[in-house]
C-alpha cells in the first residue's frame, strides 16, 4: 500500500467518539427511557437508545451545515419523488458518520451485538423499486459531496405491501414499518402547511388585477417528518422531508360534541387516507383520485415549504430561481409546476409572465420510462374536480403553448395535438414536464436517444437544447463497501481506501487481474458471500441450497417487459433436457428470483406462480434438483438485496431492447463481481462499453431490430416452428407443472384471437439467450478465468457510482456548487 493510501486509512471521525464515550451515552439514553439496569437491556431497547443518540448527533451537524450553507449562499437542490427507498438507516448512518466500529464495540460491552440491534429495524415502506432506490442513492451522494439538498416525498404509513407466497399465489399483507423504522423520523409540527382540495374557484377582476376566490374546499394539513441523511466522511447532513396528511380540523371544539364525534372521525380518516398507502390501486376512479391527490399533496406541501424557508432567509422571493433548483424525478411530482405558478400569482401577486419565467428557470425533469402506460395522463373531469384552480392554470399553460406551436407549425394539427398538454380529454403530465422544464434528461445513453428520436421527438425538434443524458448510478459505499465487507477489505489492501470517496480509483484494482493470489482471494470472498446468502435463504424458506452452485440472479419488479418469463422458459428447457437425460454432467445451478407484482397485475402474478411451481416440479425429482434449483424469495427488499447481491455469479438483465430506461440492479451486481447476461438495453449498453465483450454475455435483438420486426410484422409462431427445443418447452406449458395449469401462458406466447402473441418477443430472443447462458455456464467451470472477468467488472464499475451521476446533474442540469467545509 502506498503512503497516500496509508494516510487515508487513518480516518478521524468528525464526531470524536470512542467506544467508551458511546457506551456512556447509550446508558444515559437507556436510563432516560426507563431501563434502570443497562445490563438487562433488550436489543429493542438498545436499538431505540442508539437511534436517539445518533439523531442527536445528526441534528447537531445538520444545524451547523445549514448555517454554513446559508452563509455561503449557494444554490440548493430540492429533489421531489414519490418514492425514496432508503433501506434501513442504522448501519448506513453509523458508517457514514465514522462511528460504526466504536458503536459495535459499545454494544458488545453492553452485552449485545450490532447485528442483533440492527435486526430490530424494519425497512421503511417508502418506495417500490428502482425509482425510489435511485432517489435514495442520489440523496446519499448529494450529501457525501457536500451539496445543499433536501428530498421531498410522502410519509406512507404502509409501504407497497409485504409479499407472501401461499401455494404459489402472491398474497399482499400490510407493510407496517413505522413502529421501528419510524424511530428515525423527527416531526416538525411547527412547519405544518395546509393543502386545499376540490371546491369552487371564481376569478374576479379588481382594479385591473385578477383575484382568485376559492370556496367550499376541503383543507388537509401536511405535517413534515424529517429523516436525516449523513454524508460519508464529511460534516454534511441533509434531510429527506416526508409529508403526512392530517385533518385540518382535528382538535376543533366540535370533537367535544358527542353528536359530531363520528362525523369528525370519518372526516379525519378520509384526510389521513392520503398518506396511508404507497401507490393505492387505481383501477377505479376513487383510486385515481387518491393518486392524483397524493401527487398534489406532495407538490403543494413541498412548494409551500421551499418558499416559506426561502422567504424567511432572504426577506423576499427575489432571486428564487437563482438559489433553488427544483427537480422532478419522473412525472409524479409535476404538479409542482402549476402549484408554483399558483403561489407566485395568487399569493405573491406576480404576473403570469414573471411567474412562468421563474418556473422555467427553476424546474428540471428526469424521465424514467418510455412505456405508454407509465407516461401519466389524467382525465380532465377528475383533474378539474379535485384541483379546480390548478386545472385553470394548466389550461392556460396549454393555451399559450399551443398558440406558440401554431406559429411554428401552422395547420399541423396532428403534431400540435401530440405535443399539447391538454388534448383528447386528458392532461398529459409528461408534456407538461417538458414544456415547463429548462432541462429534460434520460437515465442512460440509449434511453436518452430513444427519448429524442421517438418518445419525445416533436419536443426535441422544437427545443433540442433542453435534452441531455445523465446515466443512473448507485451508492458504491453502501452497495459495495457496506454490503460486501470482505471485498471492500480486499480493495483496501490492494488499492487503499480512497476509492470509497473517489470511485474512479476502483480502476486501480485492475492491476491485479493476473495476480493468482488476489484471484484466489476473490474466489474465496464470493464463496463466503454465497454461503452467507444460502444460510439466510434457508432461514427464510426452510430449503437448503448448494452454495457451490452457480447463483443466477434476477431481482427486479415483476413485469412482462423485464421478461422473467424468458428466464423461466430457459429453466424449463434445461429441466426438460435433464429429464430426458438425467446423466448429463452439468454445473449445478441455482436460479434466484426476487420480485413483487402490482396487486392488480394479473399476468405478473401468473409469472410468479409459474416460477414458483417450476421450482416445485424440479424439487420432485431428486436427481434433477441436485443440478437445478429454483428459489423465489418472498418480500424482496433493500435489506435482502444487501445479502443477495454480493453472492450473485450471473446477473440477469434481459428486458426487451428499448424497454428498460437504465436499471440500477445491473450496476450493483456488476460492482460486486457478477457477470452480466443481458440484452442491449438501458445501461447494459454502457456496461458493455465499460467492460468489453469478453467480460459480459450479451444476446438478442437490439433496439433497431425490435422496431423493424414490429414494423414488418412479428410472427411468434415462426420461432416456435423453427426451434425443436423452443417448441418442446412451450408445448410443456400445456401440461401441468407442479400440479398447476399454465396452458394460458403457452397461448400468450404463440397467440390466439384474444391477444397479440408474445408482445415482448421472448421467442425471438430465446435461442440467442440460451446460447449466451450456456456459454456463461461453460466459462464458469474455469474458475481463474471467471474470477479474472469478475475482477474486471469490479474495477470498471466506478463509472456507475451515483457520485458521478450527481456531479453530472450538478454541473449540467442544476448548476450548483458544493458547500465548502
Amino acid at each position: 500500500m502506498n503512503k497516500k493510501n496509508q494516510n487515508s486509512a487513518k480516518q478521524v471521525t468528525p464526531y470524536e467518539l470512542d467506544a467508551e464515550k458511546i457506551k456512556k451515552l447509550l446508558i444515559e439514553k437507556l436510563h432516560k427511557r426507563g431501563v434502570a439496569d443497562e445490563t438487562q437491556a433488550t436489543p429493542e431497547q438498545l436499538y431505540m437508545a442508539t437511534v436517539f443518540l445518533m439523531k442527536e448527533l445528526l441534528e447537531e451537524k445538520r444545524i451547523a451545515f445549514k448555517r454554513r450553507a446559508n452563509a455561503q449562499g449557494e444554490k440548493k437542490v430540492c429533489y421531489l419523488c414519490m418514492e425514496f427507498l432508503v433501506g434501513r438507516s442504522l448501519k448506513n448512518n453509523a458508517k457514514n458518520m465514522g462511528i460504526f466500529s466504536q458503536l459495535s464495540d459499545a454494544l458488545k460491552e453492553l452485552g449485545s451485538s450490532f447485528e442483533d440491534v440492527y435486526a430490530c429495524e424494519s425497512d421503511p415502506g417508502l418506495g417500490n423499486g428502482g425509482l425510489g432506490r435511485l432517489a435514495a442513492c442520489f440523496l446519499d451522494s448529494l450529501t457525501a459531496l457536500d451539496y445543499s439538498a433536501i428530498g421531498y416525498s410522502l410519509c406512507y404509513e404502509n409501504g407497497l405491501f409485504r409479499q407472501r407466497l401461499v401455494d404459489g399465489e402472491q398474497v399482499e399483507l400490510p407493510d407496517i414499518w413505522m413502529p421501528s423504522g419510524g424511530a428515525w423520523l423527527m416531526a416538525h409540527p411547527e412547519k405544518t402547511v395546509s393543502v386545499r382540495l376540490g371546491g369552487q374557484v371564481q376569478e374576479v377582476w379588481e382594479n385591473g388585477s385578477l383575484k382568485i376566490i376559492h370556496t367550499e374546499y376541503e383543507e388537509v394539513r401536511a405535517v413534515p417528518y424529517d429523516l436525516m441523511i449523513a454524508g460519508a466522511d464529511t460534516d454534511t447532513v441533509n434531510t429527506l422531508r416526508l409529508w403526512r396528511a392530517r385533518d385540518a380540523r382535528r382538535g376543533d371544539t366540535e370533537y367535544l360534541s358527542q353528536s359530531n364525534y363520528v362525523q369528525a372521525m370519518n372526516r379525519s380518516g378520509s384526510a389521513e387516507e392520503i398518506t396511508r398507502q404507497l401507490y393505492p390501486a387505481d383501477q377505479y376512479d376513487e383510486g385515481k383520485l387518491l393518486r392524483l391527490t397524493q401527487q398534489y399533496f406532495l407538490a403543494s406541501a413541498s412548494l409551500q415549504n421551499m418558499i416559506s424557508e426561502y422567504f424567511a432567509t432572504n426577506g423576499s422571493l427575489d432571486g428564487f430561481e437563482d438559489k433553488i433548483a427544483i427537480h422532478i424525478n419522473d412525472t409524479h411530482p409535476v404538479l409542482c409546476i402549476p402549484e408554483l405558478m399558483r403561489i407566485l400569482m395568487d399569493i405573491y401577486s406576480y404576473s403570469w409572465e414573471r411567474a412562468w419565467e421563474i418556473v422555467t428557470k427553476t424546474v428540471s425533469y428526469t424521465n424514467h420510462t418510455i412505456l405508454p402506460e407509465a407516461l401519466e395522463k389524467w382525465r380532465i373531469d377528475l383533474f378539474r374536480m379535485k384541483l379546480p384552480r390548478i386545472y385553470t392554470i394548466v389550461e392556460e399553460i396549454n393555451r399559450r403553448f399551443c398558440a406558440d406551436l401554431w406559429k411554428l407549425y401552422p395547420g399541423d394539427w396532428d403534431r400540435i395535438s401530440r405535443m399539447a398538454i391538454v388534448s383528447y380529454n386528458y392532461v398529459s403530465m409528461a408534456n407538461l414536464s417538458i414544456v415547463a422544464s429548462h432541462t429534460v434528461n434520460g437515465v442512460s445513453k440509449l434511453h436518452s436517444e430513444i427519448l429524442k428520436k421517438s418518445t419525445f421527438r416533436d419536443f426535441y425538434k422544437m427545443t433540442p437544447w433542453k435534452f441531455t443524458n445523465v446515466t443512473n448510478g448507485v451508492v458504491h459505499r453502501r452497495w459495495l463497501c457496506s454490503a460486501n465487507p470482505e471485498l471492500s477489505d480486499l480493495l483496501d489492501e490492494c488499492i487503499g481506501p480512497d476509492y470509497r470517496k473517489d470511485p474512479s480509483l476502483l480502476a486501480d484494482f485492475e492491476r491485479f487481474v493476473n495476480d493468482d493470489a488476489i484471484l484466489d482471494k476473490l474466489d474465496c470472498i464470493k464463496a463466503n458471500n454465497k454461503k452467507r446468502f444460502a444460510d439466510y435463504a434457508s432461514s427464510r424458506t426452510q430449503r437448503a441450497i448448494d452454495a457451490s452452485s452457480v447463483f443466477d440472479v434476477q431481482i427486479k419488479r415483476m413485469h412482462e417487459y423485464k421478461r422473467q418469463l424468458l428466464n423461466a422458459l430457459k429453466i424449463l428447457s434445461l429441466y426438460l433436457e435433464l429429464k430426458e437425460n438425467p446423466s448429463i454432467d452439468i454445473q449445478p445451478q441455482t436460479f434466484i428470483f426476487g420480485a413483487k407484482a402490482a396487486p392488480g397485475y394479473y399476468m405478473a402474478k401468473e409469472l410468479i406462480k409459474l416460477i414458483y411451481f417450476l421450482g416445485v416440479e424440479i424439487e420432485a425429482h431428486p436427481s434433477i434438483r441436485e443440478k437445478l434449483r429454483v428459489l423465489f424469495m418472498e418480500d424482496y427488499n433493500v435489506s435482502m438485496a444487501e445479502v443477495l447481491i454480493p453472492s450473485a455469479d450471473i446477473s440477469e438483465q434481459i428486458s426487451l431492447a428499448g424497454k428498460e430506461a437504465s436499471g440500477t440492479g445491473n450496476m450493483k451486481l456488476m460492482m460486486n463481481g457478477a457477470l452480466t447476461l443481458g440484452t442491449l438495453d438501458g445501461a447494459n449498453v454502457e456496461i458493455l462499453d465499460a467492460v468489453g465483450d469478453r467480460n459480459i454475455y450479451m444476446f438478442g435483438l437490439n433496439t433497431q431490430e425490435v422496431e423493424e420486426l414490429w414494423r414488418y410484422g412479428y410472427d411468434a409462431r415462426s420461432y416456435y416452428r423453427a426451434s425443436d427445443r423452443l417448441r418442446a418447452t412451450i408445448d410443456r406449458l400445456s401440461y401441468p407443472i407442479g400440479g398447476q395449469n399454465f396452458a394460458h401462458i403457452a397461448d400468450y406466447l404463440i397467440g390466439s384471437q384474444q391477444n397479440v402473441a408474445d408482445p415482448f418477443m421472448c421467442l425471438a430472443d430465446f435461442e440467442s439467450y440460451r446460447a449466451a447462458y450456456d456459454h456463461a455456464i461453460s466459462d464458469f467451470a474455469n474458475r481463474p478465468e471467471w474470477n479474472r472477468r469478475s475482477l474486471v467488472n469490479i474495477a470498471r464499475s466506478g463509472r456507475f457510482a451515483s457520485d458521478n451521476s450527481i456531479r453530472g446533474y450538478a454541473n449540467d442540469v442544476w448548476h450548483v456548487r458544493p458547500i465548502s467545509r
